[in-house]
């Protein structure tokens, strides 16, 4: 897996209410260049339902061609809020594995730095997305498995939004 060409992107992930839509932002405005939104949260809310299993790798898809548009235009760093993994991690729970496209997907797409979020901030409901605090334990468990099966290093982000500033900020000076 290698990282694409241009700015260096930044994979964000965790569960639902991790923080991580608001770290990105946050990156990105520290940073003076751009974040890509979650395009399942889009998603939801245009079809009104949460997704079933044939649009996992569409959503995957359509989160990476955003993700390539904006590094078109980022400077230096890409923030992304989720990524083909996430996806694969929620296909894996809620439909009993990952189909090949959206495999692909994940060999084939690289980060310069992955980044977990801790579930350590109050967890809040989100619209229609079917997840509940139990059930995004048991994601994050889901997702650390995944990063050890597949060695990819990351680091577990925690505390306050400043706080996650700081420990991301110490990470992308080093």
């Amino acid at each position: 897996m290698s990282a694409p060409a241009g700015p260096l992107r930044v994979a964000i992930l965790g569960t639902a209410s991790s923080g991580k839509s608001t770290l990105a932002a946050a990156l990105a405005q520290r940073h003076q260049t751009l974040w890509v939104p979650e395009y399942l949260r889009e998603f939801v809310d245009t079809e009104g339902r949460v997704p079933v299993a044939q649009d996992q790798f569409p959503i995957a898809r359509t989160q990476l061609e955003r993700e390539d548009a904006a590094a078109a235009q980022a400077r230096g760093w890409l923030f992304c809020d989720t990524t083909p993994l996430m996806t694969a991690v929620y296909s894996r729970h809620y439909f009993g594995g990952i189909d090949a496209q959206l495999e692909r997907l994940v060999v084939q797409h690289g980060y310069h730095r992955t980044l977990v979020m801790a579930p350590d901030i109050p967890w809040e409901a989100d619209g229609l997305h079917r997840e509940c605090e139990q059930v995004s334990r048991i994601v994050q468990d889901l997702l650390l498995e995944e990063l050890a099966r597949r060695a990819i290093p990351y680091t577990m982000v925690r505390g306050s939004l400043d706080q996650r500033l700081t420990q991301v900020d110490g990470l992308l000076a080093g």
